[in-house]
C-alpha cells in the first residue's frame, strides 16, 4: 500500500522542528496534533510527530480583507495557491533509508535510533502506514503488548513490557479520564507475559473482582480473568471473606508492633506535631517495638512517669497519645502480630504470583497510608536480602521476580514534604537496583515532588486541565511545547499521550476497551468461582 504524501519540508531547524507545507488538496482536519508522520530524506528516513499546524495566505490582503460570501468554487480555487496549510513537524527518530536496488521493499538495514540530523528542503512528508507502526512500536507478542490505536488508524500500537518494568511509571489523568481501567488493561498485560509480579493496594476494591464500569456494564477483574492460581486476594476487611463469588484468600492483620514512627509521622490524617518524632523517639527508647501499644494503654499516671522518667513534655506526649488512639481503634489493627502474612505474600510473589491486598471498608486515606507504606517497607526489606544473595551466590534460581508495586493517590505517599522519607520515594529513586518498581496512579501529578517523577520511567497520560499538572507529567521531557499540545488536545475519556522508557517515541492512541474482545486477546475466558477453587487447591 502506498504512502499518501501530505506536503514538502520548507523551513525548521534542529531544535524548533520542520515546517512543512501541505499539497493542494490536503486539509488540516485531516491531521491531529501528536499524529505520527514520515518525513522521507535524501538519506534517512525520519518518524515524527505533528506538532503545530498553521494557515498561511501568499498575499497579505486575503488575510486583511477577506472574500465575503465565498462560494466553494472560489474558495477551492485559493486552496494551495493563494491559501495553504503548513504543519510544524518534530522528527523524533531516524533510520537510514534501504537502497531499493539491494534491499527488498519493506524490510529494514538499519535500526531505529534517535534524531541526529534533519532532512533539506523539499524531503516530502508522508502518512505513515502499518509497516512504519510496526517498524517503530513492534507487533503485538512476547513482550509487546497493544496498548490501543492511533487515533485516526486501526493498527496496534505496542508497549514493551521488559522495559516498562525496569523504572517506575505512572498512569496520569483527571477524574473520569478512565486512570483504574487503563491500569487493568496494563496489568493484564504483564500478569500475561509474565514479566514481572504484581503487589497491588486496591485502594476501592477495583482490581480484583467485576465492577461496573462507566458505561453501565460489569467488568471482569484480575482474580476472575487469571484465577486463583495466579491471583491471591488479601484484605483488611473481615466481611469480604463471606461473599460469594468474591472470596478472599487471607485477612490482614496489622499490629501495633509493626507500626513504625515514619508510618505515622508521615500520615497527613493524623496532623501531628512537630515535637511527635521526638516524642516517639523517647518512647521507642524505653519500650521499642511496644512504644505505640504502651501510648496507647498509658493511663494519666503513667503518662506522667513516663514524661519524669524520660524528659519528654507531658502536653507533647498527652496530645500524641489522643491522635495515636484513632490508629489503635482501626478494626485490623490488633495488639501484637507476627509478619508471617507479608512474608507469605513475598514467598507467593516468588513464586510468580500476583498479590491484589483489598481495603474494603477500611478506604479512608489514613488506612491507606498506614497499610500500604508498612506493607511496602518489609517486602522491599525482603527484596533486598533476595538481592543480597543473588548477588552473592550469583545462581539464576536466586535471581528475585521483578517486583511492580501499584498505588493510587500517589501524591500522598511522594508530594515533596515526604517523598524523600517514604519507603516509595526510596523505591522510586533507587529504580530497579532492588529489582522493586513501582506504578503510580494519580490525578494530580503536580502534588508529586519533581525529583520523583523525574525518575518515572513511562508515563501514560489521560486528559489534565490544569496548567501545574501538566508541567509535572512533562517535567524531563524533551520537546515539551509539542507534547503539551499533544496533551491538551486529547478528549476526556479513552484517549492518552504514551511516553517514556517503554515506547520508542511519544504517541497519542485510542485505548483498548476492558471487554469481552479483550478477555479473549489475553487468552483467558470468564472463570467460575469453581475454577478458581480447583486451581488453588489443585483439583
Amino acid at each position: 500500500m502506498q504512502r499518501k504524501r501530505l506536503g514538502v519540508v520548507v523551513d525548521g531547524a534542529f531544535n524548533a522542528g520542520l515546517m512543512v507545507r501541505l499539497d493542494p488538496g490536503v486539509s488540516t482536519e485531516e491531521m491531529r496534533i501528536g499524529d505520527f508522520v514520515i518525513i522521507e530524506g535524501a538519506e534517512n528516513r525520519y518518524f515524527s510527530m505533528i506538532a503545530d499546524m498553521q494557515l498561511r495566505a501568499t498575499d497579505p490582503r486575503i488575510a486583511a480583507d477577506p472574500p465575503r460570501d465565498l462560494s466553494p468554487f472560489v474558495a477551492q480555487a485559493l486552496a494551495g495557491t493563494s491559501t495553504y496549510g503548513m504543519v510544524q513537524v518534530q522528527p523524533r527518530l531516524m533510520m537510514k533509508r534501504p537502497d531499493p536496488l539491494t534491499i527488498p521493499e519493506g524490510t529494514e538495514e538499519e535500526q531505529v535510533q534517535p534524531v541526529r540530523t534533519i532532512p533539506m528542503h523539499f524531503a516530502e512528508l508522508y502518512q505513515a502506514d502499518a509497516l512504519d507502526f510496526a517498524t517503530v512500536f513492534g507487533k503485538e507478542g512476547g513482550k509487546n503488548f497493544a496498548m490501543g490505536t492511533p487515533l485516526t488508524m486501526d493498527i496496534p500500537i505496542c508497549l514493551d513490557l521488559e522495559r516498562l518494568v525496569e523504572r517506575s511509571n505512572g498512569i496520569f489523568g483527571q477524574s473520569g479520564t478512565g486512570k483504574s481501567f487503563l491500569a487493568r488493561v496494563l496489568l493484564c498485560g504483564v500478569v500475561k507475559a509474565g514479566m514481572a509480579v504484581n503487589l497491588i493496594f486496591d485502594m476501592h476494591d477495583e482490581y480484583a473482582f467485576g465492577r461496573e464500569s462507566e458505561d453501565g456494564l460489569f467488568v471482569q477483574g484480575l482474580r476472575q480473568l487469571f484465577g486463583a492460581s495466579h491471583i491471591l486476594v488479601y484484605s483488611l476487611d473481615e466481611g469480604a471473606g463471606a461473599r460469594a463469588g468474591r472470596s478472599v484468600d487471607v485477612v490482614l492483620r496489622i499490629g501495633l508492633n509493626q507500626i513504625e514512627a515514619e508510618d505515622v509521622l508521615l500520615a497527613e490524617e493524623l496532623n501531628l506535631r512537630g515535637t511527635a518524632e521526638a516524642t516517639i523517639g523517647l518512647l521507642q527508647d524505653l519500650y521499642g517495638s511496644r512504644w505505640l501499644a504502651q501510648l496507647i494503654e498509658m493511663s494519666p499516671d503513667d503518662l506522667n512517669a513516663f514524661c519524669e522518667t524520660s524528659g519528654a513534655h507531658p502536653a507533647s506526649v498527652a496530645a500524641l497519645q489522643r491522635q495515636l488512639r484513632l490508629v489503635g481503634r482501626r478494626p485490623y489493627v490488633v495488639p501484637q502480630a507476627t509478619f508471617s502474612a507479608i512474608d507469605d505474600m513475598v514467598a507467593a510473589l516468588d513464586q510468580g504470583r500476583h498479590i491484589i491486598l483489598q481495603f474494603g471498608r477500611y478506604n479512608r486515606i489514613l488506612d491507606y497510608a498506614l497499610v500500604a507504606n508498612l506493607v511496602t517497607r518489609r517486602v522491599r526489606q525482603l527484596y533486598q536480602e533476595k538481592v543480597e544473595r543473588y548477588e552473592q551466590s550469583q545462581a539464576p534460581a536466586d535471581r528475585p521476580q521483578p517486583l511492580m508495586i501499584t498505588i493510587e493517590e500517589a501524591h500522598k505517599f511522594l508530594n515533596p514534604a515526604v517523598a524523600r522519607q517514604t519507603i516509595f520515594g526510596q523505591i522510586a529513586r533507587e529504580m530497579r537496583k532492588y529489582h522493586v518498581t513501582l506504578m503510580v496512579i494519580d490525578q494530580r501529578p503536580s502534588g508529586i515532588d519533581s525529583e520523583v517523577m523525574s525518575q518515572l520511567g513511562t508515563r501514560i497520560t489521560g486528559r489534565l486541565t490544569e496548567e501545574r499538572d501538566i508541567d509535572a507529567v512533562l517535567t524531563g521531557v524533551s520537546g515539551r511545547s509539542a507534547l503539551r499540545g499533544a496533551l491538551e488536545s486529547l478528549d476526556t475519556r479513552e484517549q492518552v499521550l504514551l511516553m517514556g522508557h517503554a515506547v520508542p517515541m511519544p504517541i497519542m492512541i485510542q485505548t483498548r476497551k476492558y471487554d469481552e474482545e479483550f478477555y479473549r486477546a489475553v487468552g483467558v475466558e470468564r472463570r467460575s468461582v469453581a475454577q478458581d477453587w480447583a486451581d488453588l487447591f489443585g483439583k
